[in-house]
């Protein structure tokens, strides 16, 4: 079992899988959320027509996730892992050339496969073990945190790309720059995801997690398989937690339009919106490993329930400061970063209520399948809506329209996490055998 390696051993393979995790999404999601501004240039879209893009992806995801649970119940994380990063690395080739926009939508919808169907429960079930009974918050912690920290170090490196380009700090790209600054950062995180393909193929050892994993698979085997999806779906937590993480991924998806809001709305240049975002994913790691901390001493259902509560409010102050002024140009931004900790903090410790709901081990991939069918279908529906939000009222407007539908689904998030934490202290939930 895991936790019967080397401490050194067991950090290297947290590690892995945590670098992995985390580049696996950098060719679809990184270039988007940190370069949004370029990237709308260089591509000549619209909010509208990229969140149309991002629907298709969204869509083929919803497709893998299913399947994809079912099979990381079935075989081996570390082959499937490697084998979804290296098919992911491979898009990176295309995607350099700068493509047209249809293409372009086939080249995500292409992503939408390879990021998911084998990869994400996978991941989500080999920290599941890594972390044993005593330690899911800290386990997850550790990865979206530590997910968080890699985004930041190699978002880094991005932005200074992307200033090789800049005439100066406070000047602006033309498009042919544009293009080319573009088509370098692509290449660097196409790289960046083949090491991590290489990194777990060299630090997670053959038999994964030894005997525990053996007889997750086993389990799995004398069962069928449409029984088992059968037992999930049955369990009301299962859908709570679902939506929970629903609503937490509005909120992360909604990090994407920060970097815009930071051009349109507090007037900065590219760069300096690139810097902000950037940066800002160094809080990740802080608020991530935080949450895990404070939900393995109390409750992990109270801390998500408390989150949600203060990101509503927040959100909801950026109705009420409106730019203008030095004073109110400060606030807004604090109020970005705090809205950031917030995000970072629920997203961290979410898949720790797997291990609350007394789900056995042998069905955590498929729970995780059914919970990730209904969690992340914004990527179907949420950049579509948000664009065109911001496209029907540019500037403050739009932008006060996204945070009052954020700020809607946040109190909605809270009101589903008080529900769950209530059931799960009170015993009110099946144990599946």
């Amino acid at each position: 079992m895991i936790q019967t390696l080397s401490v050194k051993r067991r950090m290297l393979i947290i590690f892995s899988i945590i670098f992995a995790g985390e580049m696996i999404f950098s060719l679809p999601f990184h270039v988007v959320r940190f370069f949004r501004p370029t990237l709308l240039e260089a591509f000549d879209l619209t909010n509208a027509q990229l969140g149309d893009i991002f629907a298709l992806y969204g869509i083929m995801a919803m497709l893998a996730y299913f399947p994809g649970g079912a099979i990381a119940d079935r075989f081996s994380g570390r082959g499937l892992m490697s084998f979804s990063l290296l098919m992911t690395a491979l898009g990176g080739i295309y995607y350099v050339q700068i493509p047209d926009k249809a293409m372009l939508a086939v080249l995500f919808g292409y992503w939408g496969v390879t990021t998911i169907l084998l990869f994400w429960a996978s991941m989500i079930k080999m920290t599941s073990l890594w972390g044993g009974e005593a330690t899911q918050g800290k386990a997850f912690g550790f990865l979206d945190g530590g997910r968080g920290l890699i985004a930041a170090g190699v978002a880094t490196v991005a932005v200074f790309i992307l200033s090789l380009w800049l005439p100066t700090t406070q000047g602006s790209l033309n498009v042919e720059q544009q293009r080319e600054a573009l088509s370098a950062i692509i290449a660097f995180y196409s790289l960046m995801t083949l090491l991590a393909a290489a990194l777990v193929l060299i630090a997670i050892p053959k038999d994964e997690f030894g005997q525990q994993q053996n007889e997750a698979t086993a389990t799995f085997a004398k069962n069928n398989t449409i029984d088992t999806i059968i037992t999930v779906v049955k369990q009301p937590t299962v859908w709570l937690q679902a939506l929970i993480v629903m609503t937490a991924y509005c909120g992360f998806k909604g990090l994407d339009y920060y970097g815009l809001y930071a051009t349109k709305v507090l007037e900065l240049n590219e760069l300096a919106a690139a810097q902000l975002v950037a940066y800002s994913t160094y809080l990740r790691p802080v608020a991530a490993i935080t949450a895990g901390i404070i939900a393995d001493r109390l409750q992990v259902g109270r801390v998500i329930t408390t989150g949600f509560l203060l990101l509503g409010v927040s959100y909801g102050l950026f109705l009420l400061l409106q730019p203008g002024s030095a004073n109110a140009s400060g606030m807004i931004q604090a109020n970005l970063l705090f809205s950031i900790i917030l995000v970072f903090a629920i997203r961290g410790i979410y898949f720790a209520l797997l291990q609350k709901s007394k789900l056995p081990s042998h069905l955590t991939g498929t729970s995780v399948g059914v919970i990730s069918v209904v969690g992340f279908t914004p990527d179907i529906f949420f950049a579509s809506v948000a664009g065109r939000l911001l496209d029907s009222a540019p500037g403050i407007v739009g932008f006060n329209r996204l945070f009052l539908l954020l700020a809607c689904l946040a109190m909605f998030g809270f009101m589903l996490s008080f529900v769950l934490a209530k059931r799960i202290s009170s015993g009110k939930y099946k144990n599946p055998a």
